[in-house]
């Protein structure tokens, strides 16, 4: 097609991994001047009151009753039965995203969460929106609150993925196995050893890194306990996140076990995940959609440590079932396990095979080039700032 196209990509600010999918196709295309891409906050355009609930909700239930989310999980993944009351919430509370749309009139949309695709997808069906909607599934399992009547392309994780869309009457040709799009820098190819030279490691010590910052205060703190007792000599890469009570805790055990087996580097917020994951030969952390992908890309395997009732357990299913994990169940016995785990260097050479076998480094490239090749060749990008 010749004529300039309109192209949107929607995410939504609840959890950080549908955003940070949203970022890697956009990452994608600004490396190589595909500069077509217009990427937005769904949320923005919510009312106040519904941004706030929408946006905090779902953290905070997992934080403080998982049980309660792996109910609702369970219980609303019935294909084919339609949630009423949740799709009319999101348009009574998302009618300046529905203007939006109507004014901007896209001719692709490419969502990375599935409440903005069904506003879309609505749109179309009563004629008020004339484009073509793809859907990024960001988890290895695909909901039912992903299943979208009106979508015209599917990009899921697994080839069991696009058989269960299949089998509920999905064309095969409109579903691409195309893995979960992920930063490029999670892609590169490090040197090792310049790296951990870099962060002022051992070069011939195994190096374990713990996503702390991801667990809550209890939990990361504990884990770190057991790891001091490790009878493997090795290094311990903590990362805090942005959690600074966590952070002064940490640093304040690790000096008092100073020496012995295990030496800590602690940080707090980091820019740089992706060198500390390639350096490093175990990852231990919540098995999130993207978080897994990033490792799956870096050919780490994983430490999963009590995923969250629904996708994340289904995540870590699929990573066990392939031999790219092992899940501690409980945290006293995380470095039995993990002791178990480096002092059989075949099976974790073998882990890290098999991490890599599953990876999908360039998802964010088979989603664009796939919607490029079908969908359209020219683009621009729109003011989206105007008044809506």
């Amino acid at each position: 097609m010749s004529e300039q196209k309109r192209v949107l990509v929607l995410s939504v600010s609840s959890g950080s991994g549908h955003t940070r999918a949203a970022q890697a196709i956009e990452a994608y295309c600004d490396s190589h001047e595909l500069t077509f891409v217009e990427h937005v906050d769904t949320l923005k355009y919510a009312d106040k009151l519904y941004h706030t609930a929408y946006a905090d909700a779902y953290e905070k239930i997992v934080k403080e009753a998982p049980m309660l989310w792996g109910y609702f999980f369970e219980k609303t993944d019935e294909p084919g039965k339609t949630d009423k009351m949740r799709l009319l919430l999101d348009r009574i509370h998302m009618r300046a995203f529905s203007k939006m749309l109507k004014k901007y009139q896209p001719d692709l949309v490419v969502c990375t969460h599935f409440m903005p695709a069904e506003i879309v997808a609505r749109l179309v069906r009563k004629e008020r929106l004339k484009t073509k909607l793809a859907i990024v599934v960001t988890d290895f399992y695909v909901h039912a609150m992903w299943l979208t009547r009106g979508c015209d392309h599917y990009f899921v994780a697994l080839e069991e993925s696009k058989a269960y869309l299949s089998l509920l009457g999905y064309p095969e040709e409109g579903i691409t196995v195309s893995g979960i799009p992920i930063d490029p820098k999670f892609t590169e190819r490090y040197d090792r050893d310049q790296l951990r030279a870099a962060y002022g490691l051992d070069l011939n010590r195994p190096v374990v890194l713990l996503s702390a910052g991801t667990f809550g205060m209890d939990a990361a703190f504990k884990a770190v306990e057991s790891l001091v007792t490790l009878k493997t000599a090795c290094q311990i890469v903590v990362v805090c996140g942005r959690n600074d009570d966590l952070k002064s805790k940490v640093d304040q055990f690790v000096e008092q076990h100073v020496g012995g087996n295990v030496s800590f580097l602690v940080l707090g917020y980091t820019t740089e995940m992706h060198k500390l994951m390639a350096m490093a030969d175990l990852f231990i952390g919540k098995p999130g959609g993207l978080t897994t992908s990033e490792c799956l890309a870096m050919g780490l395997p994983m430490v999963v440590f009590n995923p969250i009732p629904g996708q994340e357990e289904r995540n870590s299913d699929f990573l066990l079932e392939n031999g790219a994990a092992i899940k501690c169940g409980d945290l006293a016995m995380m470095s039995f396990k993990i002791d178990r785990l480096l002092q059989d260097p075949e099976r974790l050479r073998s882990m890290q095979d098999s991490a890599s076998k599953l990876g999908f480094p360039a998802a964010a490239e088979c989603v664009v080039e796939t919607l490029r090749t079908r969908y359209t060749e020219k683009t621009v990008k729109d003011d989206l700032n105007a008044e809506v």
